[in-house]
């Protein structure tokens, strides 16, 4: 029996996607709402939908999320990062295209701790010397 849906969970910064593909029309759904009116901006859009178009597979699968945490940018991360993971089950041949954009690789960097008796992560008070 050849499986019709494929999962991956994507991360980034804090934010967490839950992502399931099967073959469609390219209709992406984040938390039931069409992609243009939960992720408004075209610059984030174009993120997520990056790894269809490393792999020729735009318009052929229907994408269903559920995102948590974090910002727009964070989950627009999260949600390319679990349809890579997705695609990558789906067929296995997609790997060198998605391994060479990146897609696969889970991007580390989060939000850096304020530190005690100062400003912030980095940001110090202002030094007076008299």
């Amino acid at each position: 029996m050849e499986q019709t849906q494929f999962y991956g969970t994507g991360r980034r910064k804090t934010s967490v996607a839950r992502v399931w593909i099967k073959p469609g029309d390219g209709k992406i759904t984040v938390n039931t709402l069409e992609i243009v009116k939960y992720i408004p901006r075209k610059t984030l859009q174009m993120l997520v939908r990056q790894p269809f178009d490393a792999t020729n597979t735009a318009g052929r699968y229907d994408v269903h999320a559920t995102v948590k945490g974090g910002g727009q940018a964070g989950q627009a991360g999260a949600l390319k990062h679990g349809i890579a993971r997705a695609l990558l089950k789906s067929d296995e041949s997609h790997k060198d295209a998605l391994r060479r954009g990146g897609f696969l690789t889970r991007d580390p960097r989060k939000k850096e701790r304020k530190k005690y008796g100062q400003k912030g992560a980095r940001a110090r008070f202002q030094f007076s010397k008299r």
